[in-house]
């Protein structure tokens, strides 16, 4: 079976500042105009995560850019709150996981998949200033010595 997913938005800010365990999807409670947002490639994730409230997952700070075509009754607050689906099983899982020491929930991406928007949640650790910086004199080293082999091999 083929997997029909166009993917709207991405954090690629979360790779950077997070150290990313393992990742979730999950569904969204959406309103008709939000749909019609997120098809039209109008979310931001950047300032995202995901935060429990009783038992439940909630999608929080996550930027839906109202629909223009909406009438102003329609619209809603583009930060608002939107919950998350997903089996309980998982969400009981998750719960347990974040509740451990420095584990957090981020959003690191926004797709449809057969027409219904879905959202790719990952477990995380905050990553230090060093780490940051460890991580991205790897990638230039990395980078430098591709460079330098494809150079070897062209000649």
């Amino acid at each position: 079976m083929t997997d029909n997913r166009k993917i709207v938005a991405r954090n690629r800010k979360a790779m950077h500042d997070y150290q990313l365990l393992d990742s979730f999807e999950a569904g969204l409670v959406l309103s008709g105009v939000e749909i019609k947002s997120i098809r039209a490639n109008l979310v931001n994730l950047q300032d995202g995560w995901v935060q429990v409230i009783g038992d439940e997952l909630w999608l929080m700070g996550v930027h839906i850019t109202p629909y223009k075509q909406a009438s102003m009754f329609d619209r809603l607050d583009p930060r608002r709150p939107r919950k998350l689906l997903m089996h309980r099983k998982e969400i009981n899982r998750l719960i347990s996981r974040v509740n451990e020491k420095g584990l957090t929930l981020i959003p690191t991406q926004i797709y449809l998949k057969n027409g219904r928007a879905k959202i790719e949640i990952a477990l995380a650790r905050g990553r230090k200033q060093y780490d940051k910086r460890d991580q991205i004199a790897k990638r230039e080293s990395d980078l430098q010595l591709r460079r330098a082999l494809r150079e070897r091999t062209h000649e």
